[in-house]
C-alpha cells in the first residue's frame, strides 16, 4: 500500500516560511526551495512529507491544533523513544530534530528521515503468495520480540513510564475512560470491568510497550518481508510485553471484512500461509525464552477491553458531533463486539 499524499488540510495549515527558516538552521541537508504535503489517514498527530532542494525527504509529525489534554498527542515522547531505540534491535526511523517551541509553527513537532517502503493494513495480505505471507508474519513477530528484549534502562528510558503494575493501571484508566464516555449499556464491559482488576496475573514484567503494535504500524521493505521501522509511538510507555502481544493477536478473533478492525476469523490460514494464533504465540515465546503463557486468555480479554473503551470514546464523540468522520458512528457497534469477544476469552473462568 502506497501512502496517499494530499495538500495540507485547511485546519492543519501553518506558517511554512517559519518552518523553512527553522529547518535551514537546524536540519542538516535541508535547503530551499521546499514543499510540504500531508499524509492522508487517521493519525491523531498530523504527519507530513517535507521535500527540499537536492532531493532531501523528511517526515514531520506535529501535535494537532487547538486545546489538548495534557497527556495527549505527546510528540515529544514519540521522539524520545525513537531516539533512544536507535542502534538497538528494534528498528525505528532516524529522528533528526525536535522543536518544542510553539512559536515556530504553532505546536511542538519533530522531523525524521523518510523511509521508502510499504505499510500494509490488510492482515490477510491479499496479493501475496503463501510463502510471502508466512515470512511477513514471522518478521512482524521477530520485530516485536526484539523490541521487548531491549534493555530499557540502558537505553535511557528508566523514567519513560512507571515500571510496575502496568496492567492494573491500564485497567483502571480505561475503565474510567469508558464510564466517562458510556452511552448504551454493554453488559460484557460491565463484566470485564468487574473481573479484570480481580484477576491480574501475578509476576509483573516490564519492557518497552509500544501500545499499538500491529501490521499497519510497521514500515516494510519495498519488496522483501523485512520490517524497516516500527511507526506511531504515541501510546508507548514502560509496560507488560504480553499486552503488546495480545493486542497484536486480536486479528485472530475478529471477522474478516470489517472496515474498522479487519480480522482473520474464518480465513483458511493454512492455505494462505499465515500462522495460527497458537503458532504465532509459540514463535514469540521461543524468541523471548518463555515456556508458554498460562494467562493468555486474560491478556486477550485485556486487549479487547482496552480497544472497546477506545471505540466507545470515538462513538461518544461522534454522537456529540465532534467526530469529523461519518464512519465514527459505527464504532459504537465495534465497542460492543469487542467487549463481547473479550468477555468470551475469560467467561469460563468466573
Amino acid at each position: 500500500m502506497t501512502a496517499v499524499l494530499i495538500d495540507v488540510l485547511p485546519r492543519h495549515r501553518f506558517d511554512e516560511a517559519a518552518l523553512w527558516r527553522h529547518l535551514a538552521a537546524n536540519l542538516e541537508g535541508f535547503r530551499e526551495p521546499a514543499t510540504i504535503r500531508q499524509f492522508q489517514g487517521g493519525q491523531s498527530n498530523p504527519t507530513f512529507l517535507v521535500e527540499g532542494a537536492g532531493g532531501g525527504r523528511w517526515v514531520l509529525r506535529k501535535k494537532p491544533p487547538g486545546k489538548l489534554l495534557p497527556s495527549a498527542h505527546m510528540v515529544e515522547r514519540e521522539y524520545r523513544v525513537m531516539a533512544a531505540l536507535a542502534g538497538t534491535g528494534a528498528p525505528v526511523p532516524t529522528v533528526r530534530l525536535l522543536c518544542e517551541d510553539d512559536t515556530v509553527i504553532g505546536t511542538a513537532f519533530y522531523v525524521m528521515d523518510h523511509i521508502d517502503g510499504r505499510v500494509l493494513t490488510d492482515v490477510g495480505l491479499e496479493g501475496m503468495d503463501p510463502a510471502q505471507r508466512a515470512a511477513t508474519y514471522d518478521a512482524m513477530n521477530a520485530t516485536l520480540a526484539a523490541l521487548h528484549q531491549v534493555d530499557w534502562a540502558a537505553a535511557g528510558l528508566a523514567d519513560f513510564g512507571k515500571p510496575e503494575q502496568y496492567v492494573a493501571r491500564q485497567v483502571d484508566r480505561w475503565t474510567k475512560q469508558y464510564v466517562a464516555a458510556k452511552t448504551d449499556d454493554i453488559p460484557a464491559m460491565d463484566r470485564l470491568m468487574d473481573w479484570l482488576p480481580k484477576n491480574v496475573p501475578a509476576g509483573d514484567e516490564t519492557t518497552i510497550a509500544h501500545g499499538d503494535y500491529r501490521l499497519g504500524n510497521l514500515m516494510l521493505h519495498p519488496t522483501e518481508p523485512k520490517v524497516l521501522a516500527i511507526l506511531d509511538w504515541e501510546l508507548a510507555t514502560l509496560g507488560h510485553p504480553l499486552g503488546d502481544l495480545a493486542y497484536n493477536c486480536m486479528a485472530y478473533h475478529l471477522p474478516a471484512g470489517v472496515p474498522q478492525f479487519p480480522g482473520l476469523k474464518g480465513v483458511d490460514l493454512a492455505a494462505r500461509g499465515i500462522p495460527t494464533e497458537d503458532e504465532y504465540v509459540a514463535a514469540y515465546c521461543r524468541r523471548t525464552g518463555r515456556g508458554g503463557i498460562p494467562d493468555w486468555p486474560f491478556f486477550l480479554a485485556f486487549a479487547f477491553f482496552r480497544i472497546a473503551s477506545i471505540c466507545q470514546g470515538v462513538y461518544a464523540r461522534a454522537l456529540q458531533g465532534n467526530a469529523a468522520d461519518a464512519k465514527a458512528m459505527a464504532y459504537g457497534e465495534v465497542a460492543k463486539a469487542s467487549a463481547a469477544i473479550g468477555w468470551k476469552q475469560v467467561s469460563d473462568r468466573v
